[in-house]
């Protein structure tokens, strides 16, 4: 399996596959496979990138 999480960097804006409510989320921080998100919804979450697959929004 690729890791796509590992393209993901400060700045960029994501959707987390199980939970569409949270909306669209900035990427602040992508270290050692734990990424922090902040959600416009539910504020900022750190997610093990191992266990979700993040999707990556281009058109926020």
């Amino acid at each position: 399996m690729t890791d796509l999480n590992a393209i993901l960097a400060p700045g960029m804006f994501v959707r987390h596959p199980q939970f569409a409510e949270w909306g669209v989320g900035q990427v602040q921080s992508n270290i050692a496979g734990k990424i922090t998100v902040n959600f416009r919804e539910v504020g900022k979450v750190v997610i093990d990138g191992a266990q979700v697959a993040l999707v990556p929004v281009f058109d926020p």
